[in-house]
């Protein structure tokens, strides 16, 4: 009979509740789990969320300024904005491409308002990280 250990495991793994590797694996899903929660608590705030994306923004514009340097980098995150702007301003389905009509003809006909391919959680949430992160770029 085999005594070793069972499972995936490998034999030199050292998966004990007080391992590193343990402690490390639940300090991160604790943080994650924290910042999560942080995030679900922004959503029903949507003027406070893109007041606070405003500021960011001008204040990495500011401070490009006055460092008057790394314009390739601000290009860079100007390029990837508008791609995140198109996303956002256009609908899920593209109606040209859709056969049949987009308006109800008849009463059981159901009217499908319109759909964002990128909904605005999904939209802010990139520019405020991105534009907090190049804080670290411009120094």
């Amino acid at each position: 009979m085999e005594t070793g250990p069972t499972g995936g495991a490998l034999a030199g793994d050292d998966l004990s509740p007080s391992s590193p590797a343990a402690v490390i694996s639940r300090w991160t899903f604790e943080v994650s789990r924290r910042y999560q929660h942080l995030l679900d608590k922004t959503v029903p705030h949507v003027l406070n969320r893109w007041i606070g994306c405003l500021a960011v923004v001008l204040i990495y514009a500011v401070r490009v300024y006055f460092v008057q340097g790394f314009y390739i980098v601000t290009y860079g995150l100007g390029i990837y904005l508008l791609n995140l702007l198109m996303g956002f301003l256009s609908p899920q389905v593209d109606p040209e491409m859709e056969d049949g009509p987009s308006l109800p003809v008849s009463g059981s006909d159901e009217f499908r308002p319109f759909v964002r391919r990128l909904p605005e959680f999904k939209f802010w949430f990139p520019l405020y990280t991105v534009c907090f992160n190049c804080f670290d770029l411009v120094k």
